[in-house]
């Protein structure tokens, strides 16, 4: 299940903008253009789908701070997501999912003010005059509806005006298989920001050796993760093996989890030229965000929707094709979406370069778009898209 098409009003410096992503791609533009509010969108909303909205905006300060330059009194949220079952017709079988959440007042409190998981394929054909809902939900009133469309649960005075349908409508009290499935993979994306390998990190530390096989936004629990899959799947091993053999050449021979106290695991890097192995503590901040990258992207059964800010920060440039192969690679399983400012990034995805969308700031706001089509595909037979991104003329092509 990806994400088709996404359209945001109202959030911070994206006051209207409609984004088509494909499966791979590179989000580009000069700083403070909003390429990292586009992913605090996606950030917000995977929240929104675990029921943690309420909390999100109050680490954000309230909803104040997050509508566009105090002029609006509203967010909006539209995405239309591939079917949930992949033999699905993409088109005909998308869903959009719809969400509108209004300031109370001048306050920082807001309150959803509507809520809706549809599809709208009928509608755009003129066949039918509403889309084929699967909820929807109105001031003081919500109702989950079945394959037929017949209201299922109706759901009123109980539900929080500050967390999603989405939420609360799967699970054990889930009445509709499709709406579960949904929000199972909708909660799932993971966003990764401001990942810390400072000398205190919890990447850098002794975990609780337990089952985990998806790195969290935060890295906190990578080490278990690595320990999990490198332990349990071949594939991954061999995987992570040759990266880091490309990376730091055949001196390198295997990572190990030796035991640490309570229970605990440690991660441990085992080379031949050495005799006593390099723990996590010691090891580069470039080679544990490296580690860190191959957790994501390498992963056998990776989130539905992978976003990384930045991910060539702290890397040699010899390790970014590295890099730039497994992203394409972890695209045929899943959506992958990396922000950069990185022309030597760009050059490592080679002649054929991910889907770019150039971030720009103009007039108080962000805009986006899709770089691609006939001209690109002439500069591209003349320059690298790194060439083009220095050059600025990707820029200009907007």
């Amino acid at each position: 299940m990806r994400m088709l098409e996404l359209e945001v009003e109202g959030f911070r410096s994206l006051r209207h903008v409609t984004w088509k992503p494909d499966r791979l791609n590179v989000v580009i533009g000069p700083n403070g253009s909003g390429k990292s509010n586009l992913l605090r969108v996606l950030e917000m909303l995977t929240t929104a789908g675990r029921g943690g909205l309420g909390k999100y905006i109050q680490r954000e300060g309230g909803i104040s701070p997050l509508l566009w330059d105090g002029h609006v009194n509203r967010l909006r949220f539209r995405t239309k997501m591939s079917p949930v079952e992949q033999h699905r017709d993409e088109v005909r079988d998308s869903l959009t999912y719809d969400i509108v959440l209004n300031q109370v007042g001048k306050s920082s409190s807001y309150r959803i003010n509507s809520e809706l998981l549809a599809n709208f394929y009928k509608v755009e054909t003129n066949e039918r005059p509403e889309p084929f809902k699967l909820f929807e939900r109105e001031p003081l009133r919500a109702v989950i509806f079945d394959s037929e469309e017949k209201a299922l649960v109706t759901i009123e005075e109980k539900l929080d005006e500050e967390e999603t349908l989405l939420s609360a409508a799967a699970g054990p009290v889930s009445t509709n298989p499709y709406v579960d499935e949904f929000q199972q993979r909708f909660a799932n994306w993971r966003v990764y920001e401001d990942i810390h390998t400072d000398r205190a990190s919890e990447m850098r530390q002794a975990t609780v050796a337990r089952n985990e096989t998806i790195v969290e936004s935060g890295g906190q629990n990578l080490i278990a993760v690595l320990h999990t899959l490198y332990s349990s799947n071949r594939d991954f091993k061999n995987e992570v093996n040759t990266a880091i053999r490309s990376a730091f050449s055949d001196d390198f021979e295997e990572l190990i989890f030796p035991p640490a106290a309570d229970q605990r695991i440690q991660l441990r890097v085992r080379w031949r030229s050495l005799q006593r192995e390099q723990s996590a503590a010691d090891l580069s901040d470039g080679t544990l965000r490296f580690l860190f990258l191959l957790a994501v992207l390498a992963n056998p059964s990776p989130p539905p929707l992978i976003a990384i800010d930045e991910p060539e920060t702290g890397l040699h440039p010899s390790m970014l094709p590295i890099v730039a192969e497994y992203a394409r690679d972890a695209a045929l399983r899943t959506q992958v979406i990396l922000t950069t400012h990185s022309p030597e990034f760009l050059d490592a995805f080679g002649a054929e370069p991910p889907t770019t969308t150039v971030v720009e700031w103009r007039e108080g706001e962000t805009h986006l778009r899709v770089v691609s089509g006939d001209e690109l595909e002439f500069w591209l037979q003349k320059y690298t898209l790194g060439e083009l991104y220095r050059s600025r003329e990707l820029e200009a092509m907007t």
